[in-house]
């Protein structure tokens, strides 16, 4: 029997009930609408804390090198002025610590960190080129007045590069390549072994190609001749071999490792880590773990702004090249800059002008120098140089 006023069963109007009979419905899916947003904003809330938490450990990986800034700021008088607004200059130094599991067979660990690697990174301010030059770590140089770690100073000193960082740290060393090229150094960056390997593990292995098969016993590499594909462990020991590799001279180890560096930014680019958050969060993880930068650069968004104008960096404007050297003349074992086609490489990094890399010259062409018939050219200005080289897009196998 009816109620009086209408059905109680949901289908019809009665007391309390809409006049479709669809009220109970309507309710359901409003609850259900709130579950939904509810899981929803739970679900926003979870991944933008998951995200602030990665960018939280990755921003505190990295070291600020806060003495070194210090240093640098009590000799700001006698620092070169940057020319050209925009560009960038980045000192980076490839720390010899042996710190971390493997990397005492490297070599013996005397307590003192050495500069193994040192590269002027030229970034132009339109970004759309990039000149790597790599700075010979036995360069004979003038070493200014440093500050060692125990707060007493060394004496200034013509010497080889490398010793700049040994007595007075990334502040020596940056000092030391601005009175050499008068170029000021905006960044400098400092990458240990560990990270190294870090970094190439992250990427899941570079690709190079070998002559010849590599037998390397101190650092127990051994590959085979052509394509290789290098683990982070093998990648070490193949950039550092010197005496098991090649003619066993620090310039063609410095060759290796442009060869190397142009083979990483190329598998970077190419499988799309820059712009993959799943690929791109290992490789920055590695990365920041093994830098010490100077202030502006120690953060994530220091770093993610430097980059960012990377990415549009053709391959083929992607340059490695050695600084013009040859044997010093008091002994064979040092090196010295050529002259002028050094002074010629510096000066148009400093104004931001282009430079041309080619593995071999031109017959009749000096290195530093354009092409004889341009040069000759009525009213060509400052026609570019062309500099021993390669480029990122050239392959690994020729």
């Amino acid at each position: 029997m009816d109620d009086v006023g209408g059905r109680t069963d949901g289908l019809g109007p009665g007391v309390g009930g809409s006049p479709t009979g669809l009220g109970p419905i309507r309710r359901r899916r409003r609850r259900w609408g709130r579950w939904v947003a509810g899981g929803a904003v739970l679900v926003v809330t979870g991944a933008l804390g998951v995200g602030w938490a990665a960018y939280q450990k990755l921003d505190g990986n990295i070291t600020s090198d806060r003495t070194a800034a210090d240093e640098l700021a009590r000799f700001e008088k006698e620092r070169p002025t940057a020319l050209v607004r925009g560009a960038q200059n980045i000192l980076v130094i490839g720390s010899d610590s042996r710190s971390g599991g493997g990397n005492a067979e490297y070599g013996r660990d005397s307590g003192t960190e050495r500069s193994d690697t040192t590269i002027l990174l030229h970034l132009a301010a339109n970004r759309r080129s990039a000149t790597a030059v790599s700075l010979p770590r036995d360069l004979m140089v003038d070493v200014p007045s440093c500050r060692r770690a125990d707060g007493r100073r060394t004496e200034p000193v013509f010497t080889m590069l490398n010793y700049a960082f040994q007595s007075g740290g990334s502040a020596c060393t940056v000092r030391t390549v601005e009175r050499m090229t008068d170029i000021r150094i905006d960044h400098h960056v400092v990458v240990d072994f560990s990270g190294f390997k870090a970094m190439v593990d992250a990427v899941d292995g570079v690709e190079v190609c070998l002559a010849a098969p590599v037998r390397d016993k101190q650092a127990d590499l051994r590959l085979p001749a052509g394509k290789v594909k290098l683990d982070g462990e093998q990648a070490l020991g193949y950039v550092r071999a010197r005496k098991s590799l090649g003619d066993g001279s620090d310039t063609e180890r410095m060759d290796r490792q442009q060869r190397f560096l142009a083979a990483l930014a190329k598998k970077v680019r190419s499988n799309g880590v820059l712009l993959n958050p799943v690929k791109l969060y290992p490789v920055l993880d590695a990365a920041t773990s093994s830098l010490t930068t100077d202030p502006g650069l120690a953060s994530l968004h220091g770093l993610y702004d430097l980059v960012r104008g990377l990415r549009t960096v053709p391959m083929e404007k992607v340059q490695f090249l050695t600084v013009p050297r040859k044997s010093y003349a008091r002994d064979a074992n040092r090196d010295e800059l050529v002259e002028p086609a050094a002074r010629r490489l510096f000066a148009r990094l400093r104004s931001d002008a282009p430079v041309a890399v080619a593995r071999e010259l031109p017959e009749g062409m000096r290195e530093g120098h354009a092409e004889e018939l341009l040069g000759g050219l009525s009213g060509t200005p400052d026609p570019m140089p062309t500099f021993r080289g390669s480029t990122a897009a050239e392959e690994a196998c020729e």
